[in-house]
């Protein structure tokens, strides 16, 4: 088996990779595990996608191509959190002083962008499964709610790792509140990731009786 250190979502089974996860090394770590949700997420949509014949064919197509591609990048994003979290636990491991105040606050904005952008990434995949939901192939209706269900996973990380990067900030001397200033992009994206998370809980609703119809009997 490959050691955590050198794991990566492209050359690794899900064998060793959820093992080195299993590992108390940090790399992979919970936002590398929020990628691998958001390319489950983008799997399922393409899955869907291509079961589907629908009256848009063009919309069918585009929908198609971008959760394919959305699955790529995903895992590259995993990889990436991986990478950033190393550095995030190195910086916390050096002795006190302005070194490590300093690579603190690198590795902590570092960690915050990289969950961004799979949040964001993530937040582009909701209408598209939510068209699915609506007029995708309807025997693959509990694929759409497993998808959701990883999205929404997907989100709630990025938005938890966002917030909690930031936050790490305050271990380097900055006060929370000249945090937001400094970094007011990243700070508007974890509301941004809030709204989100409403919005998949909406539409999963909407056909979860659909997917579920025995629930409650």
């Amino acid at each position: 088996m490959e050691s955590s250190q050198e794991v990566t979502t492209h050359r690794s089974t899900v064998e060793d990779w959820t093992r080195a996860l299993a590992e108390s090394s940090g790399s992979p770590g919970g936002g590398a595990g929020t990628g691998v949700m958001l390319a489950i997420a983008a799997s399922l949509t393409s899955m869907v996608a291509g079961y589907t014949d629908a009256e848009d064919s063009e919309q069918l197509e585009s929908i198609h191509a971008r959760a394919r591609a959305l699955r790529k990048t995903a895992l590259q994003l995993a990889d990436d959190d991986a990478a950033a979290s190393k550095a995030f636990g190195a910086a916390f491991r050096l002795d006190p002083g302005p070194e490590r105040e300093d690579a603190i606050h690198r590795a902590s904005v570092d960690a915050a962008k990289a969950s961004a952008v799979l949040g964001g990434r993530a937040i582009d995949a909701i209408e598209d499964l939510g068209w699915l939901a609506t007029n995708g192939n309807p025997a693959l209706i509990a694929d759409v709610v497993v998808a959701f269900g990883a999205l929404r996973a997907a989100i709630a990380g990025a938005r938890t790792n966002v917030s909690f990067d930031l936050a790490s900030l305050t271990s380097a001397g900055a006060a929370l509140e000249e945090v937001r200033e400094q970094h007011r992009e990243l700070w508007d994206t974890v509301s941004r990731l809030s709204d989100a998370l409403e919005r998949i809980d909406r539409l999963a609703a909407g056909v979860d009786k659909k997917a579920a119809p025995t629930e409650g009997l």
